[in-house]
């Protein structure tokens, strides 16, 4: 409904997609540069065996023990939350833009943007349920 009091503009969906893009790669950046920081500052002359690959240890492929390691302060486990911040930045937008287009009665895009949410959950799951 145009008159509804609960219709956003597009200008005003734009202006949110764009703040919230802008914020959650800035907070994930900045997340990653402190984990990076205290990588460095409590692990000083670190180096990498690149002969041999090894995967990611299971605290670092967990969402629960990235977490608690984080409030931890375990520097490795910070880095990996940055990086799950960035990852959800994208499916916080299009969570959003299918709210929008929900309060905008816009059945179309809003199956639409369902479709494309369930495949970026899908793809972001690693294809698992």
């Amino acid at each position: 409904m145009p008159g509804s009091k609960h219709a956003l503009t597009d200008k005003q969906v734009d202006q949110i997609i764009g703040n919230l893009l802008r914020i959650g790669v800035t907070v994930a950046a900045l997340v990653v540069l402190a984990g990076g920081v205290a990588y460095l500052v409590f692990h000083p002359g670190a180096t990498q065996n690149f002969r041999a690959f090894s995967g990611e240890p299971a605290e670092l492929r967990s969402v629960s023990a990235i977490v608690k390691g984080s409030l931890a302060l375990h520097s490795v486990q910070i880095i990996q939350l940055g990086l799950l911040l960035l990852i959800i930045t994208p499916v916080a937008r299009v969570t959003f833009s299918v709210l929008a287009f929900a309060l905008q009665r816009d059945r179309t895009y809003v199956i639409v943007t369902l479709i494309v949410l369930s495949l970026l959950l899908y793809s972001v799951l690693g294809g698992r349920y």
